[in-house]
């Protein structure tokens, strides 16, 4: 079993409806207003699920309860009208409500676009395995970055609306090679934390065996890093890997002492590994595709498309 390229959904037209939906954790309402601004200032017309500003009685770190935040996806996603559906948060509660989504029923509503990274990951794993569809991890409609950084928001708008314009992602000043080399593969990946904490559940692929992996984190301290990359090396997910491309590692401590637990855990697998790409919880979220083919070149840090995102 190897990795395989994805159905990948139709780019977005101006006036294109797009649903903004909360699976994971709460948020301010005036950062969902201001991110839902520039939505509209794309000529999008998005529309809130009923329950995006909610919060748990119990749970205050969760938008309301599990089943609330599924049946605003489903029925976000179930919605002929809508083109898109961004998550306006991470967080954490994906893996609550996952389980409560009707996938048979998803599959019906056809190919959408799909946005969102850090807890989301879980659900672009969910999207790969149970319905064969490519993804963005890309930047949430409430996040700080998106507000306010114009490289995130210039990323996220070229490949929903112009893809073919953002063919090759990376390739900022610091990005380069952790170790050296070319290879091709399919894109997938996420939030490093999340991909382990999914082992062994049927929303996870048991193999990243011809993928190009992208992977970033926040928030784990060099030692957590050391073991949720040690429990994806002893699972076996890792064997076969094409290449590896780094995103950011925010709140992690010192990037020296990151970087030496990056290189000590992946550089044994002899596959290129590129850094500081770009994406994920950094002051510069780029949206990164997956499930598209590509090349990884680790020397110029860059990820270069066979195809554009979306069609």
């Amino acid at each position: 079993m190897t990795v395989t390229p994805l159905t990948r959904p139709a780019r977005l037209r101006p006036g294109a409806k797009v649903a903004v939906v909360a699976p994971s954790g709460p948020l301010p309402a005036e950062r969902l207003d201001a991110g839902l601004d520039l939505l509209r200032g794309w000529d999008l017309d998005p529309v809130v699920a009923p329950h995006v500003l909610d919060r748990h009685d119990e749970f205050r770190y969760l938008a309301g309860t599990d089943a609330d935040r599924a049946r605003d996806f489903q029925e976000a996603w179930c919605d002929p009208s809508v083109s898109a559906v961004l998550c306006a948060r991470g967080g954490y509660g994906v893996q609550r409500m996952v389980d409560l989504l009707d996938w048979t029923a998803l599959r019906a509503a056809g190919p959408k676009v799909f946005v969102g990274y850090s807890d989301i990951t879980a659900l672009h794993e969910a999207f790969a395995v149970r319905m064969g569809l490519a993804t963005l991890h890309g930047p949430m409609v409430a996040a700080m970055t998106f507000l306010k950084d114009t490289d995130t928001q210039e990323s996220l708008r070229a490949t929903l609306f112009e893809p073919e314009s953002v063919m090759t992602l990376g390739g900022g000043p610091t990005a380069g090679a952790l170790v050296p080399g070319r290879a091709r593969g399919v894109t997938l990946g996420g939030c490093v934390s999340l991909l382990a904490a999914g082992l062994g559940t049927p929303y996870a692929r048991p193999t990243t065996a011809g993928g190009l992996l992208l992977i970033e984190d926040t928030g784990e301290e060099p030692y957590r890093l050391d073991r949720i990359l040690t429990q994806l090396l002893r699972s076996g997910v890792l064997d076969g890997v094409a290449g590896i491309g780094l995103g950011s590692w925010a709140e992690c401590g010192p990037y020296d002492e990151v970087r030496t637990v990056l290189r000590d855990r992946l550089g044994g697998l002899g596959v290129p590994v590129a850094e500081e790409m770009g994406f994920g919880h950094g002051p510069t979220n780029l949206t990164m595709p997956l499930g598209v083919p590509g090349t990884l070149d680790a020397g110029r840090g860059t990820l270069t498309l066979d195809v554009p995102a979306l069609v």
